[in-house]
């Protein structure tokens, strides 16, 4: 039996737009292995897909969303002949560099939206027997800054005037909650850091939560798909909280399903915050707070 296997160098396997990949192809068997060539394919794409709630409104744009590709090539590593019994390492080196006229956006895995970068090994076998394969992901992030996060604090103060979307504001209790985003621009590499104050309920609350939301857009000349969901969800206050008493928020962005905001043509993908406080009958009082991410 044998064995094909892919190592980058970088342990971290994070990598800069002109870097190089450099690794090894490692194939290890018991006895000889005969083979017709051993390729490399380093590949980068944007893939896109609607939810299933837009798929009947946008038949023309569903067949239009097609995969991004933004890095593509095949490289020999190996012409075709016996590999001899053991272990056997092959090095490599690649550039990363982009197809023409396309950038490399940072890895990202949303649910709509998703930048992946992988390299896959290919060890071509004679007719009957089964060629070998290995596929591994690398990581992609922005070397330059776009981008500075410039600190942007944004008090709030929640009422139940103050609430939106609401018909019935006489059914609600009575509450006062204040506090302060301390950036709503976020380098992605810090936490999301603030404070929040109940100053008076007259419900008992459950909880106090911050929700971590991705808002991911996909589209074209034919319409476009906006789509949010969860990525985290962090409990800041247990119970009846105390009143009048500051709570931190302290939120560390996920490093894969979160990426500097980005907006193109094709598609966008943003982020927001919801401070949530759930009452004891599980009403929720909601504030949302869109964010911008950046990576430095």
């Amino acid at each position: 039996m044998a064995f094909l296997d892919i190592r980058l160098k970088k342990v971290n396997k994070i990598y800069y737009e002109g870097d190089v990949l450099a690794g090894l192809v490692v194939v290890q068997s018991k006895s000889d292995v005969q083979h017709q060539g051993i390729t490399l394919v380093v590949d980068g794409s944007v893939n896109l897909q609607l939810s299933s709630k837009n798929v009947g409104l946008f038949e023309a744009f569903y067949n239009s969303i097609k995969p991004i590709q933004l890095l593509n090539y095949v490289v020999s590593v190996a012409k075709p002949g016996k590999i001899p019994a053991g272990k056997t390492e092959i090095p490599f080196e690649l550039p990363l560099k982009p197809k023409a006229n396309k950038t490399l956006y940072e890895t990202y895995h949303g649910v709509f939206v998703n930048i992946q970068y992988t390299i896959k090994g290919e060890l071509k076998r004679p007719l009957l027997a089964k060629d070998l394969t290995k596929s591994i992901e690398f990581i992609v992030e922005y070397k330059d800054p776009k981008e500075k996060a410039q600190p942007k604090p944004v008090p709030f103060a929640i009422t139940p005037e103050s609430l939106q979307n609401i018909k019935d504001k006489g059914g609600l209790p009575r509450f006062s909650i204040k506090g302060k985003l301390d950036s709503a621009i976020c380098c992605i590499k810090n936490p999301l850091t603030g404070t929040v104050v109940i100053e008076y309920c007259d419900a008992p609350i459950k909880s106090v939560e911050i929700q971590l939301v991705r808002v991911e857009t996909c589209g074209c000349a034919e319409g476009y798909a906006r789509d949010a969901t969860e990525i985290q969800n962090i409990q800041i206050g247990e119970g009846d909280v105390c009143r009048g008493i500051t709570i931190p928020m302290y939120m560390v962005f996920p490093r894969l399903f979160t990426c500097p905001t980005l907006a193109t043509s094709n598609f966008k993908v943003e982020f927001e915050i919801n401070l949530v406080i759930v009452l004891q009958d599980d009403h929720l009082i909601t504030e949302n707070f869109p964010v911008k991410l950046t990576r430095f």
